[in-house]
């Protein structure tokens, strides 16, 4: 049974109550501002205090309670750790008026957002006057992130190069520092199942140490005997593209069985390589979208306010339960409907039936349709 730990309010009543029938003579009653009141609030509230002290002692005593460096220690025993932030790369091309003009190594360029970036390596412009060099964020966190096309600048440029240009392919890798409760997860799923040398287990927790990367799921055998499909989601990182992989489907670039792959593909499979068993082929690939559609009729209330709720409270379903190749079922869609605060009833008209996503396709929200049956009936 939990311990029930006593309010400031209950240790001052408790503290004069010890005051007043201590058998002193004349303590029966204390006056509010009494020395031996004052001092029961005093003692009372140092009390409160070892309370909440001990109390804080007991979260930091279990890793599913531990936080901050605790958590981190208690990690650290079973060899997970914090991810830090990292900064996201790419390249960016820029356009110049001559051929053979080169584009030096440091010089620092500002997306349009005011994001520093630096150039890595040296690069020359072609026949055509165009240069594409490597670029890395300056500061990191996810927002260092972005698509190919975004506007770039040259903050000092060279002559015969125009400062304005745009990153050439997605800039990816950038990642803000892992939460508690993410670090948390990995820990505990660490815990549950530990290293086997190579189990599905093992490749997803791989995975899921690659900074920005929430969900992983391995698929043994899936592109032939001997190879391992790792398929994952940076739900957070790549919101802007509703959690999916920006990049092209391969293997690491030290692996000459397979396509070497790029963007935040190749940051997984670089990460699983020098810990893989030797013998497996892995390839790193994004999951494909399905879109799952819902009805729901009679509901009530029906107003864009619970409709933007259950939207939220579907998405936070297909977060919690869906997986490439996994089955939804309709009481899956019920249950998270009916979890939304406010709605008194509906029915769930679509899906009517259990949902099986094709190998490597993952469910995801599609649209919400609401039929009102008594606006459709009034209208008749």
């Amino acid at each position: 049974m939990p311990f029930a730990r006593p309010t400031l309010t209950a240790l001052r009543s408790q503290a004069v109550e010890d005051i007043t029938t201590s058998g002193v003579p004349g303590l029966d009653g204390l006056l509010r501002n009494a020395v031996l009141r004052v001092l029961a609030w005093v003692m009372a509230g140092l009390a409160y205090s070892e309370y909440g002290y001990l109390d804080w002692i007991a979260r930091q005593s279990v890793p599913f309670t531990a936080t901050d460096e605790f958590l981190e220690a208690w990690a650290a025993l079973i060899g997970v750790f914090r991810k830090d932030a990292t900064a996201a790369s790419g390249f960016a091309t820029f356009n110049g008026n001559a051929a053979g003009l080169t584009l030096p190594e440091g010089r620092t360029c500002t997306r349009e957002d005011g994001t520093p970036y630096t150039i890595t390596a040296s690069a020359t412009t072609d026949i055509n006057g165009n240069v594409t060099v490597p670029i890395r964020a300056l500061v990191e966190g996810a927002a260092t992130n972005c698509d190919d096309g975004t506007p770039i600048a040259i903050n000092d440029p060279i002559a015969g190069i125009n400062a304005s240009g745009e990153t050439s392919g997605p800039v990816t890798g950038g990642a803000d520092q892992e939460t508690n409760e993410a670090l948390r997860t990995r820990m505990l799923a660490k815990y549950r199942s530990p290293p086997q040398g190579g189990s599905a287990a093992d490749y997803e927790q791989w995975a899921l140490e690659v900074p920005g990367v929430t969900r992983a799921w391995c698929e043994p055998n899936g592109m032939g005997i001997g190879t391992v499909i790792i398929r994952f989601m940076l739900d957070d990182v790549q919101a802007a593209h509703e959690g999916f992989p920006q990049g092209t489907d391969g293997c690491a670039s030290e692996e000459t069985r397979g396509p070497t792959a790029s963007g935040d593909q190749l940051a997984v499979a670089e990460h699983i390589w020098p810990v893989q068993p030797v013998t497996a082929l892995v390839y790193a690939i994004a999951p494909v979208a399905n879109a799952i559609d819902v009805e729901l009729t009679a509901l009530d209330p029906d107003t864009p306010d619970i409709e933007a709720q259950i939207v939220a409270s579907l998405n936070d379903m297909f977060l919690a339960r869906a997986e490439p190749g996994g089955t939804l079922y309709p009481s899956d869609f019920y249950e998270a409907v009916l979890a939304t605060p406010g709605v008194n009833h509906f029915i769930l008209s679509e899906p009517a039936g259990p949902v099986t996503s094709l190998p490597g396709a993952l469910p995801v929200m599609g649209t919400l349709t609401i039929v009102n049956v008594l606006a459709d009936a009034a209208d008749r």
